[in-house]
């Protein structure tokens, strides 16, 4: 599916419910997520960090981040939403990330409003820029894109300095454009509670990253669930878990009896 297409289809999805979108590191895995029939997928940042074998803490530059996009766009038809983290620098560099992210067949694109170097939503020790810079990003951003590219607003704000910055914050980025806001480091059931009661009752077209049940994130209204961590944390156990069968067996019989060939 080329870009275009895939952002039509994507609007299409939001209109009707919430989208759920498994998260993704490689192009092998948008392949299987399409296969098993999701609709859509999501690229992690903090998966694609691990595929270099680095932590998500803003070593994954740019053009890293794009190349295993464009793989990730080019080996399924579903549309994808990708993360593109504070858009790596000014608003200049927001704007052309935009348009790589566009040219690599992107969905739709999250840019976030933490510090750069910046650091996976759920680590301790962010910082966030002010407000006013975050808004002149997401509008640099907003004027970049082109063929219906779907513009998130991503705040990490709620770790840094509590919900009512956070409401403040996404309010604003609705104001601006955004089509969609997100609020990262959810971590409780009452953040998620708060997060629907402030938020997405409130009118706010809201995204969820998290594993809570997604038929409960659909009922409290949210437009996507975006399950970041789900895949990587899948293979990474049963890779540990075959190689322990290895190395305490010495023969590969234990490994295929439990894992089998790849289907």
């Amino acid at each position: 599916m080329n870009g275009s297409t895939a952002r039509a289809d994507l609007r299409r999805q939001l209109a009707r419910g919430c989208v759920l979108a498994p998260g993704i590191y490689n192009a092998m895995f948008a392949r299987l997520v399409e296969e098993v029939g999701f609709r859509c997928a999501y690229m992690t940042g903090f998966g694609t960090a691990a595929r270099y074998g680095v932590a998500d803490v803003g070593l994954i530059t740019q053009s890293e981040m794009v190349v295993n996009l464009r793989a990730i766009c080019s080996a399924t038809k579903l549309p994808v939403i990708a993360d593109a983290d504070t858009g790596y620098g000014n608003a200049l560099n927001v704007t052309r990330t935009v348009r790589s992210w566009e040219r690599a067949g992107a969905a739709a694109l999250h840019i976030e409003d933490q510090v750069f170097p910046k650091k996976c939503g759920f680590m301790r020790g962010k910082q966030v820029i002010p407000l006013d810079e975050a808004v002149a990003k997401l509008r640099a951003a907003l004027d970049a894109r082109s063929d219906g590219l779907v513009v998130i607003a991503r705040t990490d704000a709620l770790a840094v300095n509590g919900w009512d910055d956070v409401i403040a914050r996404t309010r604003a980025f609705v104001d601006a454009g955004a089509d969609l806001v997100f609020v990262d480091g959810i971590r409780t059931r009452d953040d998620l509670a708060t997060y629907a009661n402030e938020l997405v009752k409130a009118g706010l077209p809201c995204v969820y990253n998290g594993a809570f049940d997604p038929t409960e994130v659909e009922r409290l209204g949210f437009k996507v669930q975006i399950l970041a961590g789900l895949a990587l944390a899948a293979v990474h156990n049963a890779t540990t878990a075959a190689m322990d069968a290895l190395r305490d067996t010495g023969s590969v019989d234990a490994v295929l009896a439990d894992y089998g060939a790849i289907r």
